[in-house]
């Protein structure tokens, strides 16, 4: 194990500056580690050539004492759905196998520009649509806290942004960026014991995210902590001229308080009665519980709330989704770019087979039901009132966190971010992928239709040996308190991200 992978990215930069390590020598490490760990499928492209030529450019800075931010020389990976230049960007499908794009998203550029190294692209399911990772062009990534990885009884990592979880879970990169559009950060961060935010609609650019559903899609950070979340977030936040939905309000730095100075007495804790759910596992239940005490007892005013239509948002996110993917997934014809079939007879034929070939079943079934949701006669019914609904769930975040009655009002809630522990492969590849969604997003949804920021932190070991963790959420544009709050659990639990790669690298 190599022992600065213990270390935050301050302690790593800190290193870095006093000669104790190099960029150089970090970035050669966590390539050879990420070959060796090869059987995860964490990712699906390594980029060594520019990744070594960022960490020498990053050494040289350090020579001259001049390092650029505090993620000069730290190895982050990205999820193959952001447009990287010059890099294959594949949204892990055959339709997008051969796109290389000619331009960074606003989220890589930022960071290279503040002198991290990219290690590579990594693994998801296609364009996004699923919650284990499965559902690939490169096969399925697996957890690093399975119980074998190479029999049938490994467990998924969670999606759709799988595989930047599992490269920070083992210990070969220092962050990822994921997305995140009804879970797809906190999800697979929650099964494989990471952090994982999602922040506040607009906050973080989109431009060079390929698009999934644009009103709820939002850039997700996954570390090891939650300073290094905020380190990433300090980077790639604020507004950008490339994207119209970023917030124009200049974005100020969080600077979060140590562990010691964080007085909880004037925060106020809401336990959403609805998240008490069908499926809940017992074991979840209980950490909710015991985190839900542990704030009360250390000053924090924590009651029960409501959020009445809960129960209706997984069916509006689904309708949504799908009516948006269909749209989305139109610019896929075999013509400009992505793959294209080679029977020419006629275009209408070209488009047919292009899209038939170039698209797994999950993304055929959401592009026809999204274009029969909205075909005339279906529109006012299901689109329309999956509109008005997700109003009413918007409303809902707005009164508990803005309620008028002083006494109603709360500043976090805190919830599950799973229903379960991460389940095994077998038994997760036996659902549809309707299903897979329905159950893995119950909780994770509601922050995207609403637009709040949300954070998963991982608490405890299940009995299985597996990560349970829960879901913070707060008003927009609150990622102050909300990861200060989120910084005060990490430190009472206590919780070691990589011990379990600790333990499997020891026994091999």
């Amino acid at each position: 194990m190599r022992r600065h992978l213990q270390w935050s990215i301050k302690q790593l930069i800190a290193s870095y500056s006093d000669g104790q390590l190099s960029p150089r020598r970090v970035t050669e490490e966590a390539l050879q580690d990420a070959l060796r760990w090869k059987t995860l499928n964490a990712f699906v492209r390594l980029t060594p050539e520019q990744a070594a030529q960022q960490a020498q450019d990053s050494e040289e800075r350090y020579k001259l004492r001049q390092p650029i931010s505090d993620l000069d020389g730290v190895t982050i990976a990205i999820k193959d759905n952001f447009c990287t230049k010059d890099v294959h960007t594949t949204c892990a499908s055959r339709m997008l196998q051969d796109f290389v794009p000619p331009y960074d998203a606003t989220v890589c550029s930022r960071l290279k520009q503040a002198g991290a190294v990219i290690l590579g692209k990594t693994n998801m399911d296609q364009f996004a649509m699923g919650a284990g990772t499965v559902d690939s062009l490169y096969g399925p990534t697996k957890n690093i806290w399975s119980e074998d990885l190479d029999k049938d009884h490994w467990r998924i990592a969670g999606g759709s942004s799988g595989g930047s979880a599992s490269a920070v879970a083992a210990g070969l990169c220092y962050a990822a960026i994921g997305s995140d559009t009804g879970g797809s950060t906190r999800n697979p961060a929650s099964y494989c014991g990471v952090v994982g935010l999602k922040p506040t609609y607009g906050l973080v650019s989109r431009h060079g995210l390929i698009p999934l559903v644009n009103s709820m899609d939002v850039p997700g950070i996954f570390a090891r902590s939650v300073s290094d979340c905020v380190a990433i977030l300090n980077t790639v936040a604020g507004p950008d001229k490339l994207d119209s939905t970023t917030i124009r309000k200049p974005f100020t730095r969080l600077n979060l308080p140590e562990v010691g100075q964080i007085d909880l007495s004037t925060v106020r804790i809401g336990i959403p009665k609805e998240y008490h759910c069908h499926g809940l596992s017992a074991e979840v239940l209980e950490t909710w519980s015991k985190v839900a005490d542990l704030l009360e007892c250390s000053g924090a005013s924590v009651r029960q709330v409501s959020l009445p239509n809960t129960a209706a948002s997984i069916f509006v996110y689904t309708i949504l989704n799908q009516c948006e993917v269909a749209s989305n997934m139109a610019r896929y014809d075999g013509i400009e770019y992505g793959h294209r079939a080679a029977d020419e007879r006629s275009t209408e034929q070209l488009y047919a087979l292009s899209r038939a070939e170039g698209f797994n079943e999950v993304v055929k079934t959401r592009i026809l039901t999204g274009n029969f949701l909205l075909l005339k006669k279906n529109y006012d019914h299901y689109f329309e009132k999956a509109l008005r609904v997700r109003r009413l769930i918007a409303e809902d975040f707005a009164k508990v966190f803005d309620s008028s009655a002083k006494e109603e009002r709360v500043d976090i809630l805190l919830t599950p971010t799973t229903l379960t522990e991460a389940p095994l492969y077998k038994d997760f590849a036996s659902l549809t992928n309707r299903d897979q969604c329905a159950v893995q997003d119950f909780c994770t949804q509601p922050a995207n239709m609403a637009g709040n920021p949300a954070v998963s932190i991982p608490i405890r070991l299940s009995r299985a040996g597996l990560p349970l963790s829960l879901q913070l959420m707060s008003n927009s544009l609150n990622e102050q308190l909300l990861l200060t709050v989120a910084r005060w659990i990490e430190a009472q639990v206590e919780f070691d991200s990589l011990e379990h790669t600790q333990q499997y690298k020891a026994s091999l």
